[in-house]
């Protein structure tokens, strides 16, 4: 299955009339500090001086993982179930934050175990029921990634299709946080221990159970180190369609904010393979995984928002989801000096 992306780098030509448009609003230079910088770079991305976000859409990918078998999460597999449920329900804190922000919803079953039950909202795109245990196997074969990957590339051209040119994702997955963690190690170089949290709320005795699972997983697989093999051997199904997902996206020259730790392991993945994604990534919040807070660092990111999250969801997202529609509308209506008949 090909595997190709075409991702441009943003064009710089509309800087300085994005520049002289942003000092000449009613403020003193620079006294929206950050919000600037994150109109200049909406407006880069849009390639306008009048952006525009249109349709936003958060898309939550759920999958499970073998390695839960090893008692790496404080919860039971059977809750990733459980709350894509929810998800399709209302009643989760995503489903919360999405309809206060006026945000379509979709959850996606990259691999759930379990049948889901038909709905309007769920996109049904199985790989299989869950990932096989890496401490024995890799998690998937090359074919199922690059499925996973082309899957999460098609949803994301669907939503373009209709008009959606802001798009963010979410997961569900229980422990997907150790798959984040090896991806994270892998790829950065940076130490297990500065990779690996407590996930779901792992105690002292759970924590260290996982840094030792993981260590041995890393030992049954040396050696590996070109990016969709590491995704492969020790990712998900879920952020396996993430990571195609980004690619898509960026290609499309869509905005995308970025949620907490899987969620930016997979953009990991995909700035491994194609580095110019970044430029369309928004970093939405640091989360309390201090595997995020160092990614976020190895990726040079300034996030928005703090808040000590850690749920995952795609919920930062959604919270930070105003500070975009405020840099949007202070391009847009905001006046100028000339405009108010202001003196500067």
């Amino acid at each position: 299955m090909p595997l190709n992306f075409s991702i441009a780098p943003l064009s710089s030509a509309l800087r300085p009339a994005l520049l002289h448009k942003i000092d000449q609003k009613t403020k003193p230079l620079g006294a929206l500090g950050h919000l600037e910088t994150l109109a200049l770079q909406i407006g880069l991305i849009q390639n306008s001086l009048t952006p525009r976000l249109n349709k936003p859409c958060l898309i939550i990918f759920a999958g499970d993982h073998g390695i839960a078998e090893a008692g790496v999460s404080a919860y039971p597999q059977a809750v990733t179930a459980q709350m894509v449920a929810n998800f399709l329900a209302g009643g989760a804190a995503i489903s919360v934050f999405a309809r206060q922000h006026g945000m379509a919803l979709l959850v996606v079953d990259a691999g759930v175990n379990a049948d889901l039950d038909t709905h309007p909202a769920l996109v049904s795109a199985k790989i299989a029921r869950g990932t096989r245990n890496f401490l024995t196997e890799p998690a998937m074969t090359g074919q199922q990634c690059l499925e996973a990957l082309q899957t999460g590339a098609e949803i994301v051209s669907r939503q373009h299709k209709l008009g959606c040119n802001c798009i963010g994702f979410g997961e569900m997955g229980i422990g997907n946080t150790s798959s984040a963690a090896l991806l994270m190690h892998v790829l950065t170089d940076l130490p297990l221990e500065k990779c690996v949290g407590r996930g779901t709320g792992l105690n002292d005795e759970q924590l260290r159970n996982k840094v030792s699972v993981l260590q041995q997983a890393l030992d049954r697989h040396p050696d590996i180190t070109e990016p969709l093999a590491v995704l492969a051997t020790f990712g998900g199904f879920e952020i396996a369609m993430m990571t195609g997902a980004y690619l898509k996206a960026a290609e499309l020259g869509m905005l995308i904010p970025v949620d907490g730790f899987i969620a930016s392991s997979a953009l990991l993945v995909a700035s491994r393979l194609h580095p110019q994604v970044l430029d369309y990534c928004v970093f939405s919040h640091v989360s309390r995984e201090q595997g995020h807070q160092a990614l976020l660092k190895h990726f040079n990111a300034r996030a928005l928002i703090n808040l000590d999250l850690r749920l995952g969801e795609g919920s930062g997202i959604a919270l930070a989801f105003p500070l975009l529609q405020s840099a949007v509308l202070m391009l847009n209506e905001m006046a100028s000096f000339d405009e108010a008949g202001v003196d500067h």
